[in-house]
């Protein structure tokens, strides 16, 4: 499908000419010289930046071609893309649930064939949450790997930017140019690998199951107690009302009313805790550390569910929000390398994901690994 022929939500601005190349859809958080980018919100509707952000540059050079710029949930503070301003992004395939944020409209795109490779963001899950409710594939890269320059932050020390696309390989080829020099590692077989499996506790059944099943395409796996993060999410809001404090102070009407309560929050988070989730932060990663030594990778589910339905999470019930991030946010607290991939059909036959999570500057295992196992899936299914 092209660009101009997709649905309302997915994409918010397009080229005026054709572009040639691999097509490339953008979440509208990064810069692109003479073309809109609204970081999602009302506020920057009609901004049009002098220079493009280093990535998407990179990208260009290397052969691909900005189709549009993709929708987003409101300056990416949120997991359903449920756009006050710009529109809900549809979830293509499942009408009426979400596809995910804040990277949505990347993911829609990816569905509808709009786009062959996408380039998100991940500061809490925004780049594999989309790609667990929409079945696609989605790689957040080693902390600091990718360029966030020219790209409106959200929390900087837990942001992260990488690419998304309908398959592994796509992702594997962006992460070539995206961070030159990395190549993924030599791997033959699953049964190379020592994979911990965790935090299978309170996931839905069907989820639990594709989840089980894909750990067993691993003969080297066992369970281990990763331990789950506590009081790091203080710093995160505390960062967020860094980057927006002014300009909240000056147009709160202007926002969503979901992204204006939790501005609120977190403007309400003092400096002794956001301090303390500092500290809380460097235990933790020292725990998780220790927790998988002897292991290769970390297999875990991405979501605890499927899609949520549209109006159940960032407008309906908060606590929504913070099940769906449960798997992913932690990750984003280690900086550590995780690649989110289909593994079946679970509720009402959505699809489910699982994520493979390896040590910081361990992303070309992780792509090696993800690329075998995507491999293993399809040959079961066939």
């Amino acid at each position: 499908m092209r660009p101009r022929d997709c649905p309302r939500g997915v994409f918010l601005a397009l080229p005026e000419d054709e572009p040639t190349g691999v097509p490339l859809g953008v979440k509208d958080l990064f810069d692109t010289a003479g073309l809109v980018t609204t970081y999602g919100s009302p506020l920057f509707a009609e901004h049009v930046p002098d220079a493009t952000a280093p990535a998407v540059v990179a990208l260009d050079e290397a052969g691909y071609g900005v189709v549009g710029k993709t929708n987003l949930h409101e300056f990416a503070y949120g997991v359903t893309s449920e756009n006050p301003h710009f529109g809900t992004v549809p979830n293509p395939e499942h009408p009426g649930r979400v596809a995910g944020g804040s990277s949505g409209g990347n993911a829609a795109a990816l569905v509808l064939g709009a786009a062959d490779l996408a380039l998100g963001t991940d500061s809490g899950g925004s780049i594999r949450i989309p790609a667990a409710c929409c079945g696609v594939v989605g790689f957040k890269p080693t902390y600091g790997l990718v360029s966030l320059d020219g790209c409106f932050p959200l929390a900087p020390s837990f942001d992260h930017a990488g690419p998304m696309a309908r398959d592994v390989g796509p992702c594997v080829e962006a992460m070539r140019v995206l961070a030159p020099g990395l190549a993924p590692e030599a791997l033959d077989a699953l049964d190379d690998l020592a994979v911990g499996v965790a935090w299978l506790e309170g996931v839905d059944t069907l989820v639990r199951a594709r989840v089980e099943e894909t750990a067993g395409l691993f003969p080297g796996r066992r369970a281990v107690d990763l331990p789950e993060p506590e009081g790091v999410g203080r710093l995160f809001m505390h960062e967020i009302a860094g980057v927006h404090g002014e300009l909240f102070a000056e147009n709160a009407d202007l926002y969503g009313e979901d992204v204006r309560t939790k501005l609120e929050r977190c403007l309400a988070v003092t400096d002794a805790e956001a301090h303390a989730g500092t500290r809380h932060r460097e235990e933790y990663r020292e725990r998780c550390a220790k927790a998988i030594e002897g292991l290769d990778l970390v297999l875990t589910p991405t979501l605890p569910c499927v899609a949520p339905r549209v109006g159940e999470g960032e407008i309906g019930d908060l606590q929504v929000r913070e099940r769906v991030v449960s798997r992913t946010f932690p990750v984003n607290i280690l900086g550590w390398p995780a690649l989110a991939l289909p593994c079946g059909p679970a509720e009402a036959g959505l699809p489910a994901s699982v994520q493979l999570v390896g040590r910081p500057g361990s992303d070309g295992l992780v792509l090696a690994a993800g690329a075998l196992l995507e491999a293993a899936l399809r040959k079961r299914v066939a």
